[in-house]
């Protein structure tokens, strides 16, 4: 055997062994426990093991942990008692129980559950966190606001207390790649394009910022969205992803293309037809769609939702 081809055969064996090193690496960080975790009131909990059984006390979270295919035993669901639609069929197939309807908590639930892990939001109709204490005697107990994250990265954080950051890093990706084969297929209209949570006269109706997580899904696809003036904020707290409009200022919008929140491109007509609205330009060239019945709050499920119906309207 000459030299040059034991030292390319030597060259592969060092390449092999670095490459084995490196996800020997990933895995052995993924497996240190027990870890500390940082919860979003600056307070640690400490996490001995990695979690086999973890409670979801909030419908909002339940999504994004799914997705980075955590083990959840139980969650909490919507105030009308159900899972959000986009990830039900997911949960039911992991058989993961219904624990209690946003607003109520069953402590006999949670010890029937028996977890191990207890992660707890600190914003939206499904936050308890004025359990914190109680659930802290029941299980290590993390702390997170999902309002003020992207899915991406709630997914980032739950990965980090989980030990599934590979998990979690995968499904980000998997999901960027979808929306990027997406882009591909579809043709953007001229113009700008607002995103509005239409609720008639007489209510806010709250108006997608450039800030928030709907119009960062549709710039990823090619929009070019319009932000809405931040003076027709009606709440109190200034937020990021919306701002909370009175019904007056949808006659100020500007841009040629409106997506309806909630909704799919039936229901989007009430919007349509609302004669106060008529001159809106969005009206006027008839391109009012509906962003989808899940489409409120993004996680992994419904952001593929949203996507597969950009690409049904926009497709080429």
């Amino acid at each position: 055997m000459s030299i040059g081809i034991i030292g390319r055969f030597a060259a592969r064996i060092v390449t092999a062994a670095i490459a084995f090193l490196l996800l020997w690496s990933a895995a052995n960080a993924e497996e240190n426990w027990p870890r500390s975790f940082t919860n979003v009131d600056g307070s640690q909990t400490e996490i001995p093991a990695k979690p086999r059984k973890i409670l979801s006390t909030s419908v909002s979270l339940t999504g994004t942990l799914l997705a980075i295919n955590a083990p959840v035993v139980a969650s909490g669901s919507a105030a009308n008692g159900q899972f959000f639609a986009q990830w039900a069929a997911v949960a039911s197939e992991r058989k993961v129980e219904n624990a209690w309807p946003a607003g109520k908590v069953d402590l006999e639930a949670v010890y029937a559950a028996q977890p191990d892990l207890i992660v707890v939001t600190t914003s939206g109709a499904g936050s308890v966190k004025d359990q914190l204490g109680v659930f802290r005697q029941i299980a290590p107990t993390i702390l997170v606001d999902d309002g003020a994250l992207s899915w991406q990265g709630l997914a980032t954080e739950l990965g980090r207390a989980t030990g599934l950051e590979s998990e979690a890093a995968a499904s980000i990706k998997d999901f960027d790649a979808y929306v990027a084969a997406a882009r591909a297929k579809i043709k953007i209209p001229d113009g700008k394009a607002n995103i509005i949570s239409f609720n008639g006269a007489g209510q806010s109706n709250p108006i997608g910022r450039a800030t928030g997580p709907h119009a960062a899904l549709l710039s990823a696809l090619g929009f070019d969205i319009e932000d809405p003036d931040p003076a027709w904020h009606t709440q109190a707290e200034r937020r990021d992803d919306f701002v909370w409009a009175n019904y007056e200022h949808l006659v100020d919008l500007k841009a040629d293309t409106t997506f309806i929140l909630r909704v799919d491109d039936r229901k989007a007509a009430a919007f349509r037809n609302d004669p106060v609205l008529a001159n809106v330009p969005s009206v006027k060239s008839s391109h009012v769609y509906g962003l989808g019945v899940n489409s409120f709050r993004i996680d992994y499920y419904s952001g593929r939702e949203i996507v597969d119906g950009i690409v049904a309207n926009f497709g080429h």
